[in-house]
């Protein structure tokens, strides 16, 4: 008798081997490449493990396919024009699939994820990014009602009390000319009576 096969499959598998293999960078352990990132004369070495950062970037994938067998199991690789802060928030993005970073920034690791061709890391800052910008054009949506808002609130009083003055004028039709009124309104007809 011949059972169905069924499906074993962890939520948590992933984040926990993210996790372990982030410790083990941390604390520098199998780590197999290191790299040293430098700009305007700021340098710094940061061990990691070549197989997540192949499983990350299409750029350290390509590195590290394409290297010379060397004189042994590790590998040093170094980049140019590449600030340590940013370089630093990569490495925890792609070993922990998170990063928390200044807003002025995101397009600084917008610009790391392209040279590194992260695509996670490149959509999130994009949707980041989009996410921003529609903010500050609803904020400045509503700037632009409360202006117009405000714009009309002191037009509107002045022109009310005289429609109203019009509308509560006892008599009226003495009032508007062209309705049969004489031309000297209501203070003539008192001079009359009197």
């Amino acid at each position: 008798m011949e059972s169905n096969p069924v499906l074993l499959e962890s939520k948590s598998s992933p984040i926990n081997l993210l996790n372990e293999m982030q410790q083990l960078r941390l604390l520098g352990h199998l780590c197999d490449v290191t790299v040293s990132v430098e700009y305007q004369g700021v340098r710094a070495e940061f061990p990691a493990h070549k197989a997540v950062l192949a499983a990350t970037s299409k750029f350290f994938k390509e590195v590290f396919l394409n290297e010379e067998p060397v004189d042994g199991p590790h590998s040093n690789v170094f980049l140019n024009e590449v600030q340590v802060a940013d370089f630093a928030s990569f490495l925890e993005f792609v070993y922990t699939a998170r990063v928390e970073v200044e807003e002025d920034r995101v397009q600084r690791m917008l610009e790391i994820a392209e040279k590194l061709k992260c695509l996670d890391l490149s959509e999130t800052c994009f949707q980041l990014k989009k996410q921003m910008l529609e903010s500050v054009l609803l904020e400045l949506q509503n700037f632009s009602e409360s202006q117009n808002s405000e714009e009309e609130s002191p037009a509107r009083p002045s022109a009310v009390p005289a429609a109203k003055a019009e509308r509560d004028s006892p008599d009226r039709s003495a009032a508007a000319p062209g309705r049969g009124a004489s031309p000297e309104g209501p203070a003539a007809k008192s001079k009359e009576k009197a």
